[in-house]
């Protein structure tokens, strides 16, 4: 599953794939800054502005065991979504040709990034939630910040 979803983010970098075509014309194309932002040194790079900051920052040393959270923050967010969401849940929308579920209530956790069967569904809505008792806290937080 994680190769599928590797080769699908690749063919969108690309722009090979025709959702993504008709998502692109809405989205600006920086050649220079995805070269930049796709290397191996760029993420290291990172990884030690954080160190600095909480070198800087941090009120006491107890907190630098928080920073292995922001290294692993997104790798591991990206492998619950792209792992419980495709293996765990409930269905809606059966008319998807992939394995997503909506995984409730984890996906309060994730802020509705567990909705991945109504992401599949229909990926441009801004609310992943469909149903009466489901909650997208990331929507009302794009809302109130509008």
């Amino acid at each position: 599953m994680l190769r599928d979803t590797l080769t699908h983010f690749d063919a969108a970098r690309r722009r090979d794939n025709p959702e993504m075509e008709r998502l692109a014309a809405h989205t600006p194309d920086w050649p220079a800054f995805d070269r930049f932002a796709d290397t191996w040194t760029t993420r290291i790079a990172l990884g030690g502005v954080w160190t600095l900051v909480y070198l800087l920052w941090a009120p006491s040393p107890w907190w630098l065991l928080a920073l292995p959270v922001h290294w692993l923050m997104g790798p591991i967010h990206g492998a619950i979504v792209n792992w419980a969401g495709h293996k765990y849940g409930y269905v809606n929308h059966g008319d998807t040709d992939d394995h997503s579920r909506n995984t409730l209530p984890v996906d309060l956790l994730l802020l509705g990034e567990l909705y991945q069967n109504h992401h599949h569904h229909a990926p441009t809505r801004l609310n992943f939630a469909h149903r009466w008792f489901e909650l997208d806290p990331a929507y009302w937080i794009i809302r109130l910040l509008g």
